[in-house]
């Protein structure tokens, strides 16, 4: 009599149970390490354990962070000028997420764009006013006694409702074990996880300690901001800078462009540039455009920093059982880097909820987000190169600014340059979006007659700057 090679039901079963322990996916009592606490951690943390929840799984959720979002100044910062978009705001709300007054410490009604030849006030092309000023930590240094409330911190305590948990503790290695990652601890002690989301950003060291986990990574390409504090009191901002955003587009070397944000009794300056350096510094803050605008002779800095900025994806953030969310992987270019912390910690957290926590399914669920804010960046360099041409021009700046002018002086016209100016500013769209609109023919068209016109610019009255008068 022939036996047959055929296997079991049994065997079948039994070689199911086997390979499915072999997969790699998040199970009841499995353990996620969310490194860092800032947006993209608390807001992979917040999602992940609510879709947890949606499918009955039970996670245990370690949230890493030695600092305290509590305290003011470099204990609590975060390294962020902290403007988030009124999209971004329509977004959270969506995800019953809504910002309360406590954290914003402005809500911003305009941008003001200053340049040699005028100043422009720009109202939101949608008449939208849901641009909020807030801050990452507990504010500056000599904060204390101000009403301000961390926006970082509100999102963690979003996450620890969630029933994620805060670990104090400072991790200095890791490595791989049983087919886990692993993290080391200072105390001398170690921890292995399902799962490691990287949320660090950029300025933290972290990053370098990746590689005992072997997986192809690269950091992202970065260069140095420049974030100041100056404190007076709060009628005093609100008297000089009012509630608007003012935005600077000068024809300094390797200037790129700087804000100034009304935050309460603060005003937080945020300057972009080519290696950026104190002398970059002192030339944009002594710029007569920037001195009529804010004294900063008359109002003291309490509180300064150099961050760095990310200004590229990193290749393939992720790994087997690791993903990097936020500034630690991929984020737009200058603009939206909340929003960016948004989108890549809920792709992250989807992933791995519903689809698994290996490299393929990181590759096929969570890279695809990543790669659309790569490529709108890329579109982003473009923009932004092109900019730079045309503020280094005296002919376009004029024309520019005619051209926002005119638009903001009439009801029904169309806002061509101002929507282009306020979405770059704001980050409330696409770069590639923004880049689509400059081929738009009435944009050409009158870009071309506010050039032709500012070859002869109205005569300004003394005192005045030309295009204001």
């Amino acid at each position: 009599m022939k036996l047959s090679h055929e296997p079991s039901v049994a065997d079948s079963f039994s070689t199911f149970v086997e390979e499915e322990e072999r997969r790699r996916v998040l199970r009841d009592g499995s353990r996620v390490a969310v490194v860092g606490s800032g947006p993209a951690g608390s807001f992979f943390s917040y999602f992940l354990l609510k879709m947890a929840e949606a499918i009955d799984l039970d996670l245990e959720v370690d949230i890493f962070e030695p600092r305290s979002f509590r305290y003011c100044g470099p204990a609590g910062c975060n390294h962020c000028g902290g403007i988030v978009s009124e999209s971004l705001v329509q977004i959270l709300s969506a995800e019953g997420i809504v910002l309360p007054d406590t954290v914003v410490q402005r809500g911003v009604e305009s941008y003001v764009v200053h340049m040699d030849v005028g100043d422009v006030e720009i109202e939101s092309p949608v008449q939208e006013q849901r641009i909020a000023a807030l801050y990452r930590g507990n504010g500056p240094r000599e904060g204390g006694d101000a009403p301000l409330e961390s926006f970082d911190n509100y999102l963690l305590e979003m996450a620890v409702d969630r029933g994620a948990s805060v670990v104090r503790q400072l991790i200095t290695g890791t490595a791989w074990n049983d087919g886990l990652p692993v993290l080391q601890y200072a105390d001398g002690t170690a921890a292995s996880y399902d799962l490691v989301a990287v949320a660090t950003g950029v300025n933290s060291n972290f990053l370098s300690l990746l590689e005992p986990l072997s997986f192809d990574f690269d950091p992202p390409k970065t260069t140095r901001g420049y974030i100041c504090e100056f404190r007076s009191t709060e009628e005093e901002i609100r008297r000089i800078l009012g509630s608007s955003v003012h935005v600077f587009l000068l024809s300094i070397p390797r200037f790129e462009f700087a804000a100034i944000i009304p935050k309460g009794q603060f005003a937080t300056v945020v300057m972009v540039g080519e290696d950026l350096d104190q002398e970059l510094v002192h030339a944009f803050l002594n710029d007569p455009v920037v001195r009529r605008t804010f004294p900063t002779d008359v109002v003291p800095c309490v509180c300064s920093c150099s961050p760095r900025i990310n200004l590229g994806a990193a290749s393939r953030p992720y790994g087997d059982r690791v993903v990097l969310v936020g500034d630690s992987g991929v984020t737009r270019l200058y603009k939206d880097g909340i929003g960016a912390a948004f989108r890549t910690g809920k792709a992250a957290a989807t992933t791995a909820v519903f689809h698994g926590v290996a490299k393929d399914d990181f590759e096929k669920h969570f890279w695809p987000a990543c790669k659309s804010i790569a490529n709108d960046n890329a579109v982003g360099k473009i923009m932004f190169a092109t900019n730079a041409v045309m503020k280094n021009s005296r002919l376009t700046r004029r024309a520019m600014l005619r051209m926002a002018q005119r638009e903001q002086e009439r009801a029904n016209a169309r806002p061509h340059m101002s929507s282009l100016l306020w979405n770059m500013f704001t980050g409330s769209a696409p770069y590639t979006e923004m880049f689509k609109g400059t081929f738009h023919p009435g944009f050409i068209y009158h870009l071309a007659r506010n050039v032709f016109a500012s070859l002869w610019p109205r005569r300004s009255k003394p005192g005045i700057p030309e295009g204001v008068a």
